[in-house]
């Protein structure tokens, strides 16, 4: 039986979020808590996803801190079987009315390349003469002479509909958006912060629309086609275009977003108002004319 830890932190991190097939890596877990005659943490192997296997687990380390604080420590081994990515949902721990939530991890297994198996050689068999069979030949010739006379046909009737009923027409021109990137991004953030519909119970529509936003607004400032890529794809393409305290606020509302979207993950509000906030500091901080204004200050 798990007893009820009054914790003040909690934390999981994995040591590689990318393995092969059957490879394994650790996640280290660490839980901060007031300290307490007997302390007994939840079983975190217990909570992993299905497909998520625990090889092995350590003993819980107990450290006290100068604080006097109590700090428990707890090392897994992973490994999946299953070509997918798994999301590990954030372990949980409850204090008094209060719940405080490890961070998201991922953990994606890769299916390594197939190697071809090499084939029995056999010796080269010699020449064998084959009657000619003139009935099939007399098909062939009938059956290539109909194919011509088909596409002879084909072609004059498709002549003959194009110049009696095809009339040439107009071609559409596809409008080009003269606005400024930033001011057409923040004009959509404002319309996203004003409404905040992830209130009703839409955070799923709201991350979808905050995140278009800024995978437009990068398409058009960076000429990097992020609508078409992946977040990971993304941020590869934006790591060498961004200083590094601007990357990883990208970096975090991009991942959560995904967890919203695909891992069905609820976020709390905080976090709701943070990737709005990211949002808007990433459009002010990577507009041109903030560009010119910090080169003429240095």
């Amino acid at each position: 039986m798990t007893n009820i830890l009054l914790a003040i932190a909690i934390s999981a991190s994995i040591d590689s979020t990318s393995l092969m097939l059957g490879d394994q890596t650790k996640m280290n877990i660490q839980v901060t808590a007031p300290a307490i005659e007997q302390v007994q943490a939840p079983d975190f192997a217990a909570q992993l996803p299905k497909g998520v296997e625990c090889i092995s687990a350590s003993k819980m380390d107990t450290t006290v801190l100068e604080d006097g604080d109590v700090q428990l420590s707890q090392e897994l081994v992973l490994t999946s079987f299953g070509d997918t990515t798994y999301f590990i949902q954030p372990y949980v721990v409850t204090t008094g009315g209060d719940t405080v939530k490890a961070n998201l991890n991922t953990l994606t297994i890769l299916m390594p390349d197939s190697i071809e198996t090499m084939k029995d050689i056999y010796d080269i068999k010699s020449i064998e003469d084959v009657p000619v069979w003139w009935w099939d030949i007399v098909k062939w010739i009938v059956l290539v002479l109909g194919i011509l006379l088909l596409g002879v046909g084909g072609y004059f009737i498709w002549r003959w509909y194009m110049f009696t009923y095809r009339r040439p027409q107009a071609k559409a021109e596809v409008p080009v958006n003269t606005r400024p990137a930033d001011e057409e991004a923040l004009e959509r953030l404002a319309i996203i912060g004003s409404e905040k519909i992830w209130q009703q119970g839409k955070g799923k529509q709201y991350h979808t629309e905050l995140t278009d936003v800024v995978r437009t607004y990068i398409g058009r400032r960076f000429d990097v086609h992020s609508t078409e890529k992946t977040s990971d794809e993304t941020l590869h393409a934006m790591k060498p275009l961004i200083d590094k305290e601007l990357y990883t606020r990208l970096a975090k509302m991009l991942q959560l977003a995904d967890f919203v979207k695909f891992a069905k993950y609820e976020a709390m509000p905080n976090e709701n108002e943070q990737a709005l906030d990211i949002a808007y500091d990433f459009v002010y901080e990577t507009t041109p004319k903030k560009e010119e204004e910090k080169g003429k200050e240095a």
